[in-house]
């Protein structure tokens, strides 16, 4: 393992108070997201979508929706993760774009993508919503992880009113709203935090 990678996980904290005067890009933000987005996923359908919001008055919108965090005031944007319950949905488009990448053959594509189409639709809701909320969940800490690595300090946000932010962004039934990311700089230490020994919730088998 990285000494880097390391020192970016260990440095990592919840950060709530940010520069409000700082701005991140839009070309960096786009670099955040592309670099998270290599997290893993169910069968690569990658069930994540990403509203990225910096506009202020917007960014008030969501502060009620997030029973008024003082967070929204000083970040420079809010990533809000979204998870897509209808993945299965882009099987044909992501693994045709691996064929085209040389990564598996066209016969491999077909076999694959015949095998989620035919078993994902015929899962109930809430086991496809588990699905993206996991798969969500592993490419939220990368956000985190990799804003770290570009000198910007993040938190996250699961308490808001969901039905409210759905609304106001015209989501579909499809799409459910899963986290929200505040991102910027950091104007004020985080409160540390400690951890569990990990002899007390770890058994080794052997």
């Amino acid at each position: 393992m990285e000494k880097n990678f390391v020192h970016f996980i260990q440095e990592r904290h919840s950060i709530r108070e940010y520069d409000p005067s700082y701005k991140i890009s839009k070309e960096e933000l786009e670099s955040i997201l592309e670099v998270a987005t290599s997290a893993p996923s169910s069968r690569n359908l990658q069930p994540w979508r990403f509203v990225v919001i910096t506009d202020e008055n917007v960014k008030q919108e969501v502060k009620e929706m997030a029973f008024n965090q003082q967070v929204f005031d000083s970040c420079s944007a809010v990533i809000a993760v979204i998870g897509d319950c209808e993945m299965y949905r882009n099987a044909e488009h992501i693994y045709q774009s691996n064929v085209e990448a040389g990564n598996m053959p066209e016969e491999l594509k077909q076999e694959k993508v015949a095998a989620i189409e035919n078993m994902l639709p015929n899962l109930s809701l809430q086991v496809r919503e588990n699905i993206a909320l996991f798969d969500a969940g592993l490419v939220s800490m990368q956000i985190m992880l990799v804003a770290r690595a570009y000198g910007y300090d993040t938190v996250t946000i699961g308490g808001f009113n969901k039905d409210k932010f759905a609304k106001r962004f015209e989501l579909t039934d499809r799409y459910v709203p899963i986290v929200l990311i505040p991102i910027g700089k950091a104007a004020a230490p985080p409160f540390k935090t400690t951890r569990l020994p990990i002899n007390e919730i770890t058994t080794f088998i052997s």
